[in-house]
């Protein structure tokens, strides 16, 4: 009798500490495309335009103030955010991939999909994956290729259970929808180049793929895909990817969204994505999934130059939010981005942080919120954002120093109130630049007039005016030896020191000379 009594009595403990026990959360990863810092209205009260579903995401969650993408430009953030790696360590040491392009990610490497698939998620993907793929070659040129065969090196290659998307920018050919490891329908027919606004490259295109459909149809399949894991009986935690081919261009609008904002076509098409945002996350309530998910809202770099600058200016709007540069820059405006992070019950509700952050601590910040570590060979350079989300106030800093990089491979490291540029100039497309810039309509500078490093202070000047490298040599030894030693040691985690690429142009590496070990 009193043995069965104890046994009834244990069960019962276990079964009460499980109930305390939170389950491992869903989470929703949604990766705006070339949204800029200043393009949401929590973010800039001098917007020009409202974002009240993004507003009020951020009302009920955290909002970052000092949050990076690990680039100024898509394909290698998107490789950072999803490994936990700078891109830079890899083959990839400027620009981007494009459509045709070769897989990035390497086979065997850890992502956020991955990990979260061996700790028994559902993990999906929906949009732009635009880091690569292996496509079967019939021909000596890039678009020499057989759509009839299935697609390597893909979301499914790398951990994700689903795919439906396109296989990188909405302005970049082929134009087909991909499920899986295939091509929905093979391409009969080539369209042109459009001129600006809508600004796409000509290409393959399939019958099935509208360009002005992708948006919408990106949406309703998030929500369907919300609907069905609601209604599933498998007890299994998700981990969705959204990759938002918007607001890039072409800016392509519905109807209802046409002159909504009464501002430009951009500021309307950021009105569609946030109505969007608004339809997802009223799913989630719906189907009761907002309790146990973690939301996460970020963009891959900041405000492209080529959705038109002097329109904006012209309506008070400053897509960059107040800082310097935009999208391929090493400036504040080409890397800072908006990040919201909403869970309920672990993130406080209505909290802004100026801690520093990087998009690529999402690996490690994942790995401790379902109880695991990364092997030493993963996520190099990603740091658990978890008690920052949890609203530890003793928490000022969640990292250390964090390397920016630039559309022409380019360096910068911030540490603090620091921030280093290893170069005289942008190193993207605005002033200064070597090079004339297409769309800010910037003439090209003679960089051997100016400092060969910039050193900002970025509490007392986050616009970036003053160059205190002269002032501070101290400050620019200390940073510029850090740099040198984090792409040695091919990692800026503690561990082991990793293998890494080691074909950086010497033109991109020539500073270290200055900074000795």
């Amino acid at each position: 009798m009193l043995r069965s009594l104890f046994v009834i009595v244990l069960i019962s403990l276990v079964a009460s500490v499980a109930a305390a026990q939170p389950a491992k959360p869903n989470v929703l990863l949604i990766y705006a495309d070339d949204l800029g810092y200043g393009d949401l209205s929590s973010y800039n009260e001098r917007s020009a335009w409202r974002t009240p579903r993004l507003d009020a995401l951020a009302a009920e969650g955290m909002r970052f103030t000092d949050a990076h993408s690990a680039s100024a430009l898509c394909t290698p953030s998107r490789y950072a955010l999803l490994t936990g790696r700078y891109a830079w360590r890899g083959p990839l040491k400027q620009g981007v991939t494009q459509g045709y392009s070769a897989p990035l990610v390497e086979p065997g490497r850890l992502t956020v999909a991955r990990l979260l698939q061996q700790q028994g998620y559902v993990t999906a993907m929906l949009g732009k994956w635009h880091l690569g793929l292996d496509w079967v070659r019939i021909g000596p040129l890039p678009t020499d290729v057989d759509f009839a065969q299935p697609v390597g090196g893909g979301p499914t290659a790398h951990g994700f259970d689903s795919f439906s998307g396109i296989s990188a920018s909405l302005d970049m050919p082929p134009y087909v929808w991909i499920k899986n490891d295939r091509i929905t329908q093979v391409p009969t027919r080539t369209i042109g180049d459009s001129p600006s606004p809508k600004l796409w490259r000509g290409g393959a295109i399939s019958d099935d793929f509208q360009l002005e459909d992708v948006q919408p149809r990106l949406t309703s399949r998030t929500i369907g895909f919300l609907r069905t894991r609601a209604s599933a009986t498998d007890g299994k935690p998700f981990f969705l990817y959204l990759a938002l081919a918007s607001p890039h261009t072409p800016i392509l609008l519905t109807p209802e969204f046409a002159g909504r904002t009464g501002t430009t076509p951009y500021g309307d098409f950021v009105a569609q994505v946030d109505a969007d945002i608004g339809h997802i996350m009223a799913a989630l309530a719906e189907t009761g999934l907002d309790r146990n998910t973690l939301v996460i809202f970020t963009s891959d770099n900041g405000f492209a130059p080529a959705a038109d600058i002097p329109p904006h200016a012209s309506i008070g709007h400053d897509p960059s939010g107040g800082l310097r540069g935009f999208k391929s820059d090493l400036y504040e405006g080409g890397h800072r981005v908006p990040y919201i992070a909403r869970w309920p019950g672990v993130v406080p509700a209505g909290v802004t942080s100026a801690v520093t952050i990087g998009q690529l601590d999402l690996l490690a910040t994942l790995a401790e919120v379902v109880g695991t570590r990364l092997p030493p060979d993963a996520g190099e350079d990603s740091v658990s954002l978890l008690p920052v989300l949890r609203g530890e106030t003793n928490m000022t800093s969640a990292r250390g120093p964090v390397v920016h990089h630039s559309a022409e491979g380019r360096f910068a490291i911030r540490d603090g109130r620091w921030k280093l540029l290893l170069w005289p100039g942008s190193g993207g497309w605005s002033s200064p630049t070597p090079n004339p810039s297409v769309w800010l309509k910037v003439p090209a500078s003679d960089l051997s007039t100016l400092p060969p490093y910039q050193l900002y202070d970025l509490e007392a000047d986050p616009a970036e005016s003053t160059n205190l490298a002269a002032a501070h040599p101290e400050v620019v030894q200390r940073l510029g030896r850090h740099l040198r030693q984090v792409i040695e040691d091919g990692r800026s985690t503690a561990g082991p020191a990793q293998p890494y690429d080691r074909t950086l142009p010497w033109s991109q590496l020539s500073w270290t000379r200055d900074f000795q070990p």
